[in-house]
């Protein structure tokens, strides 16, 4: 799908992959969309990106809440018209064990990514459909291809992400309307720092997997919508943790087993 002169708009993007993904977009030509809870860090991103010569408007929204989708949709039609490109990325969620972690927290955790990407696709897939053209990306953890012990709400939540990213691949067949799914093993960008205690959770078979930058990611998400790619997994070591889940799954769970968290 051609990228240059596409309106996409991106979830989660006031900071970290989201905000990369943005800037990488512009540059390469979209008119890009960015949406996020906090206003004025979204203000930022819009300026510094006009400031490098693209195009960014933001829209304020908690894309986890079914009215303020809505309304964030009626706006962006409104004001910009139907997106071409739509990147799922919005996310959120402690790693905990599951008598850990209280419910509304684990609610919180379903709702952003699973059910964000769920009504935000829902949004705008009708216009998409009509058009019979469009490309919707979603940002995934290498947790819905290794499960971990120690982030069971995180995992369910991001297993669920990986089986609406497969059932709307069928769903869209022969549309016009395309389905990537990008997953990047560690980023480096603010999560461990905002949520202490989670990078002692990784299993220690991650140190196989060199971490990526948010620019990195972005450049992955850049290649699944311009290639048309159905799956997007860097650094390469995840992509043969992935074979090893389809082909000899207890083995990957086992080594995951052993070198991950115990209480």
């Amino acid at each position: 799908m051609r990228i240059d002169g596409a309106v996409a708009l991106i979830t989660g993007a006031s900071t970290g992959i989201g905000a990369a993904i943005a800037v990488d977009l512009a540059r390469r030509g979209a008119h890009v969309l960015l949406v996020a809870r906090n206003a004025e860090a979204l203000e930022e991103r819009v300026a510094d990106i006009r400031g490098r010569g693209g195009r960014a408007d933001s829209f304020t929204a908690d894309v986890g809440d079914q009215e303020q989708v809505a309304a964030l949709g009626a706006a962006v039609r409104e004001q910009v018209g139907v997106p071409d490109v739509v990147v799922n990325n919005a996310g959120a969620g402690r790693w905990l064990y599951l008598d850990e972690t209280e419910p509304s927290e684990l609610e919180t955790m379903t709702a952003v990514p699973y059910t964000a990407a769920l009504l935000v696709t829902r949004e705008f897939l009708p216009d998409m459909l009509a058009r019979r053209s469009g490309w919707i990306v979603t940002i995934n953890s290498p947790v819905s291809r290794m499960t971990w012990p120690g982030a069971t709400g995180y995992a369910g939540a991001r297993w669920a992400l990986r089986g609406l990213t497969a059932a709307l691949r069928q769903d869209l067949r022969g549309t016009g309307v395309g389905v990537s799914e990008v997953v990047p093993g560690k980023v480096l960008s603010d999560y461990f720092a905002n949520n202490p205690g989670a990078e002692d959770r990784i299993p220690k078979i991650d140190a196989l997997m060199p971490a990526q930058t948010p620019e990195q990611v972005a450049a992955a998400v850049a290649l699944a919508v311009a290639r048309e790619r159905r799956e997007v997994l860097l650094p390469w070591p995840l992509k043969v943790a992935d074979l090893a889940g389809r082909f000899t799954p207890r083995l990957l769970e086992k080594v995951v087993a052993l070198t991950g968290h115990r209480r």
